[in-house]
Order: structure tokens, then C-alpha cells, then sequence
């Protein structure tokens, strides 16, 4: 039966809605920044911010640029997820989305390498890390609004919500270049035109900071306050209270991981790269996958409060190592039918089952007193290597296979088979009482000592 303060906080007047859909919005705008990057880095940071000669090292250049996004992220994690267990999730929002919004924004300003040199790639790294942190604290607080305002019985399907913002954000990104693409020729989209996709940052931030300061501050962070119970230092105590789920939720996080950054953002410049398909139909292709990831992750969300988390998200994960090999059979013929189809099924139908149940999943592993830094440290440090070194990994195996695609899928279903041994050996968390009451009278039962 669901208690007092949870019924307090999923009430009324469609508040669970309105925080969950402020959660996707913001998600998608910090995610459409961050991964419209990883587009541009594949089409044109290679070919201008770095110096001219061999193809391939200036793709790797650009793609290490776009991994060190990534390495920044668990410093944003860390320092946003303290603030947001000690002070609250909704400031910590604002915040994250501002700090992704300038930094993108300048992107659109810099420089290129034929301008100042050696500056150009340094200032594009500078602002590269400072998305990272950026977006390593928005991830944690946007998922908790969205979970901890939900009911119990539909934690899943609301935590799905913010999760929503990551497809929803390379399909703005992915759109916003093939618009330029078809609109531009070649000269003018190299010159300026790629720009304006990232200063039209300003005008998605200033929409999504107006949305998130509208929403109220989540009820189990305000329980947590009233009684006085929050952490002192929240991840020191984290790894003293959780560090099993914690080592187990990073290898989860290595199926979805892989699986994003393979279909979502690598498959683009292989496409229109190594294959000589044209950019706007490889781009079409990530977007119509896209498109589909969106419109599935709430269902999936919504299954994995009926039948469990850890059933969605293994076989999703199972899924994916399964159709690694020919996925890159279809997509290596070059052809756009064969290819759509590939990402049609991996990244439309298969990944929203990883996608839509991390947030429920990873929140009810972890106290609402270190909750923010639990999930934020599990995805942003996993990240690190399931998603920022995936890229640079992708081009690298496909290089020493000659083009095929053996290493590559080799590659794919053992990160695959990593998450599926994670995932079953997790507890199952669907239904799990996450307000502060709960989680000390749980605690005590275990014969914990009572945190003071």
C-alpha cells in the first residue's frame, strides 16, 4: 500500500506530469547540446579544428574531443550530485542546463584551425569538458524529479520520461544538421552554416530553464530535509553504504551505453564516411530510428513496472549482442533500405528497452540521501568507457578488421554479455519504497546503525 508522504507527493492536479514532462524537455535540450557534438564531430570538427592530412587521425582527433565529454561527466556527477543530496534536486537543474546551454553556444562561435591553429582544438576541447560536467549533474537530477514525484506502482513508466530526452536530443541534433545539409551547399555548411545549430542552444535554454523553475522540489528530498537526515559528504557515505550496486550498476550500464553510442552518434560519419553514403540520408536513417526510440521508451518504461526492471533490461541488453553481427552486415552494404532497417531494429525497437528502465532501476538501488550521487556517479563514470570511448573503439576495430565488422560485433555482444551478468545478479528493485521513513525502518530491521 503506498504511504502518506507518497501519496502526498504523486497527487494532485497532474502534478507527477508536469515534473515529468519538465524533466524530458530539459533532458532533451541538454542531451540535443551534448550529442550534437558527436554528429559534428564525424562531419565537420574533423575537418576543421584539426590539422589536414590523413582522414582517419583527424576523425580519431575529433572523436577524442567527443570521449572527453564523457571523462568530464563524473566530475559534473560528483560535484552537482553532493549539492543535489545535500540541498536539492530542482536547484541543481537550473543550474546543469545553464552551464550546457554557454558552452554550446560558444562552440558556435570558435574559431577554426585554418584561423589560430593550434588554439582551436585546445578551445574546443575547454568547452567539450565543460559540457561534460554540465551534463554529468543534469542526468542524476532530472531522472529524480521524475522518479521521486511518481507513484509506486508507476515509477518506471515516469522515470522513462526524462529517458525520453536522450533520443528526442540527437533527433533535434540529427535534424538540425540534415536541415542545414539539404539547405546549404557543401562550401556554405563547412563555412558557417554548422554553427548555427549550436547557437540556437540559447534559444532551447532559455524554453527549458523557464519549464524547470516551474516545477516544485521533489517530496522525498523535502522529508529528507525536514528530519534533518541528509548525508554530510553524500558519496563518501555512498561507498560505504552501497558499494556493491554500485559496481554491479556501472556494468549494466555497458549494453545501453555501446548500443547509443554505436547507433546513434559512430554510425553517422561510417556511413556517410567509410561507405560514401550521402550525409542527409544517414542522417535520415539515425533519425527515423530515432523517432521510434522516442515513442517507445514510455511503453517500456510501463512494461517494466508490470513484469520487473531487471526482465526489460536484460532482454534488451540480450537483444543487442544478438544483432551486433548483422546489424553491420545490413549497414556495411551501404545502401539506405538495409540500413534503416539495422538501426530500425537496434536502435528503434531494441535500445528503449535498456534506455527506458535505468532511471526506475538505478534510483530504487540506492537511499534518498545519497541517491543523487548514487545514480549520477553509475552513469557518468560508466559512460566514461561504455559511451565516450566507443567511437574512437569502433574506429579503431573496424580499421584492424579491414573494414569488416568481426572485432566490432565481437566487441558489441561482450559488452552485452557484461550487463546481462550485472543485471541478474542485482536484486530486483520494481516496487521498493524510496521515501526516507521507509528506508530507515528498512534499515533498522537489517540491524544497520541509525544514521543521525
Amino acid at each position: 500500500m503506498m504511504g502518506s508522504a507518497e501519496k502526498k507527493g504523486a497527487a494532485g492536479d497532474s502534478s507527477v506530469r508536469r515534473v515529468a514532462l519538465a524533466s524530458a524537455v530539459g533532458a532533451t535540450i541538454e542531451w540535443y547540446d551534448f550529442f550534437l557534438y558527436g554528429t559534428a564531430a564525424g562531419l565537420v570538427f574533423n575537418r576543421l579544428f584539426f590539422p589536414e592530412g590523413n582522414p582517419t587521425a583527424g576523425t580519431l582527433a575529433a572523436y577524442a574531443t567527443f570521449a572527453a565529454g564523457f571523462v568530464a561527466r563524473p566530475v559534473g556527477g560528483l560535484v552537482f550530485g553532493h549539492f543535489g543530496d545535500r540541498i536539492g534536486r530542482k536547484r541543481m537543474l537550473v543550474l546543469t542546463l545553464l552551464v550546457m546551454g554557454v558552452a554550446t553556444f560558444l562552440i558556435g562561435l570558435l574559431p577554426t584551425y585554418g584561423q589560430v591553429g593550434l588554439w582551436a582544438p585546445a578551445l574546443l576541447l575547454a568547452l567539450r569538458v565543460v559540457q561534460g560536467i554540465g551534463l554529468g549533474g543534469e542526468w542524476g537530477g532530472a531522472v529524480l524529479m521524475a522518479v521521486e514525484h511518481a507513484p509506486r506502482v508507476r515509477r518506471g513508466f515516469y522515470g522513462s520520461w526524462p529517458q525520453v530526452g536522450v533520443p528526442a536530443g540527437l533527433l533535434l541534433g540529427t535534424s538540425a544538421f540534415t536541415l542545414l545539409s539539404v539547405s546549404l551547399t557543401e562550401e556554405q555548411f563547412l563555412g558557417w552554416g554548422w554553427r548555427l545549430a549550436f547557437l540556437f542552444s540559447a534559444v532551447l535554454v532559455a524554453v527549458g530553464a523557464y519549464i524547470r523553475l516551474q516545477v516544485l522540489e521533489s517530496p522525498a528530498f523535502l522529508r529528507l530535509s525536514e528530519a534533518r537526515q541528509e548525508a554530510r559528504v553524500p558519496f563518501l557515505e555512498l561507498l560505504r553504504t552501497h558499494p556493491r550496486e554500485l559496481l554491479l550498476g556501472v556494468g549494466t550500464r555497458f549494453a545501453e551505453g555501446v548500443s547509443f553510442n554505436i547507433y546513434g552518434a559512430f554510425v553517422i560519419s561510417y556511413l556517410a564516411g567509410a561507405l560514401g553514403m550521402s550525409r542527409p540520408a544517414a542522417l535520415l536513417c539515425v533519425s527515423v530510428a530515432a523517432v521510434l526510440n522516442c515513442a517507445l521508451t514510455p511503453l517500456c518504461g510501463a512494461l517494466s513496472d508490470r513484469v520487473g526492471r531487471r526482465p526489460v533490461f536484460g532482454a534488451g541488453a540480450g537483444l543487442f549482442g544478438l544483432f551486433a553481427l548483422p546489424s553491420f552486415l545490413l549497414l556495411g552494404t551501404g545502401r539506405v533500405a538495409p540500413a534503416m532497417l539495422a538501426l530500425v531494429v537496434a536502435f528503434g525497437l531494441v535500445h528503449p528497452m535498456m534506455e527506458a528502465t535505468l532511471a526506475s532501476f538505478w534510483s530504487e538501488l540506492f537511499e534518498t540521501r545519497v541517491r543523487y550521487s548514487g545514480l549520477s556517479f553509475v552513469y557518468q563514470f560508466s559512460g566514461i568507457f561504455a559511451s565516450g570511448m566507443t567511437p574512437l573503439v569502433a574506429t579503431w576495430l573496424l580499421s584492424e578488421g579491414g573494414g569488416r565488422p568481426w572485432l566490432l560485433a565481437g566487441y558489441m555482444a561482450g559488452a552485452a554479455l557484461l550487463s546481462v551478468i550485472c543485471v541478474l545478479a542485482l536484486r530486483e528493485t520494481c516496487g521498493t519504497d524510496i521515501f526516507p521513513e521507509a528506508e530507515k525502518t528498512a534499515r533498522l530491521r537489517a540491524g544497520a546503525r541509525p544514521v543521525r
